[in-house]
């Protein structure tokens, strides 16, 4: 080797010492002067000892300092010395690591799912609080209340008759088709509905009944049968604004039916056109707005949204909305299915044949009537079957 190569080794050597040196010049000077040592312990309380989740995060202690780039990193060898610590002065006390795994603060976890890492979410106690509380309790009463209501009202009022005899001319009131849309989406919110009462409020008033095992395969068939039902529920929701909303825009006749209350308490004659003011209003709040609510957060719950990222917090509003809409489309849908059945006389077979007499039209849709007699609506707007005027002549029904 070579004075001129020895020279260059050397200085290289050199170099490269000193710049080792000042990188560990500049880590002692960025690294804490000791090690930090746990902190003094201090008295348990009840709150500590016995639900220490309710305390607000804490970080445990040990978290130091690496490198000069201040990259924290958990000392867990400190953490373990503090938590023996404190089992001495205070024994079974694991306040500090149940605030920070009540933390919500995402931490590192090895598997796909999303929010994998956090191990307990605090707001799904909240939900769970309000589900269970404010829903159950107050959507319960409601779901109670509303038919003893009704039923308290048919015991005063009875059933609405006709004040004039048939006169045996049919009006056709409903197509078939109408009739099918009517009957798939009265039939999908009856299994909703029920399967839905069982699922909210089940555990109150069957559990005790049924047992456990019996009312879990119980709840487990009437959760996946309301998940299924409910696409038909919402299609069916869909061809049925198509098919009425022209019958159901709001007019100028409709505020008269509203201020005497469609005559249902003074039993006075009120006129309104294909549809009055209190079908209009089941037709536009609880069958489009609650309707279409209860499919869009159902849609959620099913997870069948495309492109949606389903966390725990989406789903629990989602379930908040879906509980709250049901709840307040149960209670108003006992009204339409009461008018629609015991209340008035002539308005089930309506929707069953599709027919009403022509007494009937006049005396509860007076203007839809007139417009049929001036030639302005069809009387018979599809083609009726073979039997359809004996079936719609039969004497004494309603």
């Amino acid at each position: 080797m070579t004075r001129l190569q020895r020279t260059v080794r050397h200085t290289g050597h050199w170099i490269a010492g000193s710049l080792m040196a000042l990188a560990m010049t500049c880590a002692l000077a960025q690294a804490p002067a000791s090690t930090p040592q746990p902190a003094p312990a201090t008295p348990a309380t009840d709150a500590d000892t016995n639900n220490p989740a309710t305390h607000p995060a804490q970080p445990l202690a040990g978290i130091v300092s690496e490198n000069i780039f201040n990259v924290p990193r958990r000392d867990i060898a400190a953490e373990a010395r503090a938590q023996q610590e404190r089992t001495k002065t205070q024994p079974g006390n694991n306040a500090p690591v149940w605030r920070e795994v009540n933390s919500d603060q995402a931490h590192y976890s090895s598997l796909p799912a999303k929010e994998a890492g956090v191990l307990i979410q605090r707001t799904g106690q909240k939900w769970r609080l309000f589900r269970n509380g404010v829903i159950t309790v107050w959507g319960g009463w409601l779901v109670v209340v509303v038919p003893l209501a009704i039923l308290a009202f048919f015991a005063w009022r009875g059933t609405i008759p006709l004040k004039t005899p048939r006169t045996g001319r049919m009006i056709e009131r409903f197509t078939p088709f109408e009739r099918i849309v009517h009957w798939t989406m009265a039939i999908s919110f009856s299994i909703l509905a029920l399967s839905g009462i069982v699922i909210l409020f089940g555990k109150h008033f069957l559990l005790p009944i049924f047992g456990h095992t019996l009312f879990g395969w119980l709840t487990y068939i009437l959760k996946n049968l309301h998940n299924l039902t409910g696409p038909v529920f919402t299609v069916a929701i869909v061809v049925a604004f198509v098919l009425f909303v022209r019958d159901n825009l709001p007019s100028r006749d409709d505020l008269t039916w509203i201020v005497r209350a469609g005559g249902l308490v003074t039993g006075s004659h009120v006129p309104s056109r294909r549809f009055n003011a209190g079908e209009k209003l089941w037709f536009w709040i609880g069958l489009v707005v609650f309707g279409l609510i209860l499919s869009a957060s159902g849609w959620v719950l099913d997870m069948i949204v495309p492109g949606m990222d389903y966390y725990r917090a989406t789903m629990q509003i989602a379930n908040v909305i879906h509980a709250i809409a049901a709840v307040l489309m149960i209670a108003m849908a006992c009204g339409h299915i009461y008018m629609g059945t015991i209340g008035m006389e002539g308005a089930y077979r309506a929707m069953r044949d599709g027919y009403v007499d022509e007494a009937w039209a006049q005396e509860h849709h007076e203007i839809w009537y007139d417009d049929i007699k001036a030639g302005k609506i069809p009387a018979q707007r599809s083609k009726p079957p073979e039997d359809a005027d004996r079936a719609r002549r039969r004497p004494g029904e309603a």
